[in-house]
């Protein structure tokens, strides 16, 4: 994306423009709603956070607070920190699931069992790690941005997020 269209697109928040916060949130509600969804592993929580990143968004430029240059940062900082918030609530107060009684007539039984529970245990695998691990592999794996694109959104040098990288992989 070039300087120019960011700026527009920060020059049509700041108006409160309806069309340019629509064309805003068309363009990154996907970006920041796969980031939430792979750090919580919940579509409908993903949703919510999502939403309330933009929400924030509003009211942020609404009070002049809101992001002067890189944009897409902005919105996956506010995101990683709803998500950090949600994630401290849940395990303060944790939701038991209720198991699936009845079978839903898939012959695929065992598979769907399978998976569910791989991606199971990838989430709490995940959720063992650091936020920051947490931020690196999100935006390096599910958002697939390089190494300069993940540090410069981080604030931190290329070889910082290859170290954050290759540690969360380890663990």
């Amino acid at each position: 994306m070039s300087i120019s269209t960011e700026q527009t697109e920060l020059d049509s928040l700041r108006r409160l423009d309806p069309q340019g916060i629509s064309a805003v949130f068309d363009r990154y509600y996907p970006e920041v709603f796969r980031f939430v969804r792979y750090r919580l592993g919940d579509d409908l929580a993903a949703e919510d956070i999502a939403s309330e990143v933009f929400v924030r968004l509003l009211e942020a430029v609404r009070t002049s607070r809101g992001p002067q240059t890189n944009l897409k940062a902005w919105l996956l900082a506010t995101a990683s920190h709803l998500t950090t918030d949600h994630m401290r609530k849940k395990y303060r107060r944790p939701i038991t699931e209720l198991p699936e009684i009845l079978p839903d007539g898939s012959t695929d039984l065992p598979f769907d069992y399978e998976k569910k529970e791989r991606g199971r245990r990838l989430a709490q695998a995940i959720s063992l790690l650091t936020e920051e691990q947490q931020n690196v592999l999100a935006l390096r794996f599910t958002q697939a941005y390089s190494l300069e694109e993940t540090a410069s959104m981080l604030k931190k040098n290329v070889n910082a997020i290859k170290q954050l990288q290759f540690r969360a992989l380890a663990a």
